[in-house]
């Protein structure tokens, strides 16, 4: 009988813990799950018109302008022919878009004495208009153009919501410095940058 006291004391605690454990685990066992799930779509606010051009520039040409497309004159927009825009930007009821501008390496100082960067725009039918640039991607401070002869420099187009734009490049440059007629590779550079606001 002492025995059976002491196998029962001593079995109490373990058996006590055991059967905490199987309680707990029938409860999480018991528990309802809800679940949701969620499509992700990635949405693609700017895209590339004419990815290339090619320019005639001559010696001893000062403040002279071309476009990226276009060339000598500024193309006629097209909205079904990219090779008639640089880029364009649709934005959604949801966020605006900053496009950051730049040259993906600086024009050669020892060969133009200018190189000025500014941008037009034009929505699909409409005329092209000189584009406000932005020292940054938020803010109101603006500057005149992007100067291509300086490593690094760049501005912002500023897009709202619920628009459709599209964007030309244009250059004045004066290449007065060289007598040089190697060909001169440029590559604009469009970053975009969706934003809640500006």
């Amino acid at each position: 009988m002492a025995n059976k006291r002491k196998i029962k004391q001593f079995l109490s605690p373990a058996v006590k813990i055991a059967l905490v454990l199987i309680c707990l685990a029938a409860v999480a066992f018991a528990l309802v799950i809800y679940s949701g799930s969620v499509v992700i779509t990635p949405v693609e606010q700017l895209s590339v018109g004419a990815s290339s051009a090619s320019w005639n520039i001559y010696v001893n040409e000062v403040n002279q302008v071309r476009y990226m497309p276009g060339g000598f004159s500024e193309p006629t927009l097209n909205p079904s022919d990219t090779s008639t825009y640089a880029f364009k930007v649709v934005t959604d009821s949801y966020k605006v878009c900053a496009v950051k501008v730049q040259l993906s390496s600086a024009m050669n100082a020892s060969e133009f004495s200018n190189f000025e960067i500014t941008v037009l725009s034009s929505t699909a039918g409409g005329a092209w208009g000189q584009e406000p640039l932005y020292a940054a991607s938020t803010g109101a401070t603006t500057k005149a153009y992007i100067d291509g002869l300086v490593p690094g420099d760049a501005a912002y187009v500023h897009q709202a919501v619920s628009t459709v734009k599209y964007y030309l490049i244009q250059v004045t440059y004066s290449y007065d410095l060289v007598n040089a007629t190697s060909q001169i590779p440029v590559t604009f550079q469009f970053i975009p940058l969706p934003q809640d606001t500006f």
